[in-house]
């Protein structure tokens, strides 16, 4: 009787022990990182520039307006601010270094869409469409997270929006 008291608690130990351990991984190490995006060459934070400073996502991504792309920022968009602010931090001195050789800020990609869509961002910005509808609260993550763009999340919103569905028309053109 003994023996199987002493192997039932060695289980119990034992079981013990890896939920504690599965937790703990889980609480200090995958939740933090859940939803961070890749590290940039340069850090820049979404929270700092739309949350805290509250400037707006046209501003960074003019072409959103009037191109299928909304772009990424040239360096010198960044340093139409940053010659005057923290002008002297080592990330902006690493942008000057970007501008200085006529390099662009080799930012890593954040959103896919399939190569054969043909996404509009105009057409969203003229229905009055908010840039978090589509990319969530940006202005209170430092990091953008990978998104990968699928068929279902944009069909499930122009079917709320009673918005055009046509393949052709809308995304496939």
């Amino acid at each position: 009787m003994k023996k199987n008291t002493a192997n039932i608690a060695l289980t119990l130990l034992t079981l013990i022990t890896i939920f504690s351990v599965a937790a703990f991984v889980v609480y200090f190490w995958a939740s933090p990182l859940a939803g961070i995006g890749p590290e940039q060459p340069i850090p820049f934070s979404h929270n700092v520039h739309v949350g805290v400073k509250q400037i707006q996502c046209q501003y960074c991504h003019p072409s959103v307006a009037y191109a299928n792309f909304p772009g990424i920022p040239p360096v010198e968009k960044c340093l139409h601010c940053h010659n005057y602010i923290i002008k002297n931090h080592p990330q902006i001195q690493k942008e000057h270094e970007y501008f200085n050789t006529q390099t662009s800020t080799p930012w890593v990609k954040v959103n896919y869409v399939a190569e054969h869509v043909l996404f509009n961002h105009q057409r969203h910005i003229n229905k009055e469409v908010a840039c978090q509808e589509c990319h969530g609260p940006v202005e209170n993550l430092h990091r953008l997270p990978p998104k990968n763009w699928q068929m279902g999340m944009c069909l499930e919103c122009h079917n709320q929006r009673n918005a055009n569905v046509d393949c052709w028309l809308a995304c496939h053109s």
